[in-house]
């Protein structure tokens, strides 16, 4: 690749896109408390929205935890726990692997779902459809990379994503060398994850920023309903 079409979209490209995830659901939530939601469709192909959506948020659960744990932590702390580059390789690709195929078949039932039903489609805005079939996209890239990965099992493909990650939040204005010369694949998938960052202050997506835990605090209650007949005097 183009050594400053490499720089812009993996060494100028992941600040824009951090940037905008981080001001825009900030002033979201400002601006748009009561859309910070996710719309709702349950009574339409219930039994498939619940499996699907056990299987995707399951999987992606994971995957992300790998990701983040996998791609921000710096090499040295493996290193000085003695954690081997071939050990960490074969857990992403055989743990991340299989929870990518999980989340990817929940998000393949929630895609059909909302595609295939003519009412779900009808009230479902292009935002939704949108970015739900970006993120099947992603995981189907993200599987697609298991093979590949499987020929270098030595770690060296996964310490040259660290390096480029590690350097992004460190600043390092080399960063996006890291990734000059690998498969084309692995530069397609995180591209795309960077416009899923992008967008994602604009989409349902925000609603993964909220957690109910006013709940954990808040005392109990009970609502009673009188079967009292009230007369006005």
């Amino acid at each position: 690749m183009d050594t400053f079409l490499n720089h812009l979209l993996f060494g100028i490209y992941p600040y824009i896109a951090l940037s905008v995830l981080a001001i825009g659901s900030i002033m979201r939530f400002d601006r748009e408390p009561y859309s910070w939601r996710t719309g709702s469709s349950q009574l339409l192909r219930r039994k498939q929205l619940m499996i699907g959506s056990v299987l995707f948020h399951v999987g992606v659960l994971f995957v992300l935890f790998g990701h983040i744990v996998g791609l921000l932590v710096p090499i040295w702390v493996f290193d000085s726990f003695y954690v081997r580059h071939e050990w960490k390789q074969a857990l992403a690709v055989f743990g991340g692997g299989t929870a990518g195929i999980i989340s990817f078949i929940g998000a393949s039932m929630l895609l059909h779902r909302r595609l295939f039903d003519a009412r779900i489609r009808k009230h479902s805005t292009f935002a939704d459809t949108g970015i739900l079939a970006l993120l099947w996209l992603q995981l189907a890239l993200g599987l697609a990379t298991v093979p590949i990965s499987l020929g270098h099992m030595n770690g060296e493909q996964m310490v040259r994503f660290m390096s480029w990650a590690n350097g992004i939040f460190t600043f390092n204005p080399t960063a996006s060398l890291f990734l000059d010369g690998s498969h084309w694949i692995f530069r397609v998938h995180i591209f795309l994850g960077l416009t899923i960052f992008l967008l994602f202050p604009f989409t349902r997506l925000v609603h993964m920023l909220s957690a109910p835990v006013r709940y954990l605090w808040r005392g109990g209650y009970q609502i009673v309903r009188s079967r009292r007949n009230l007369s006005h005097g």
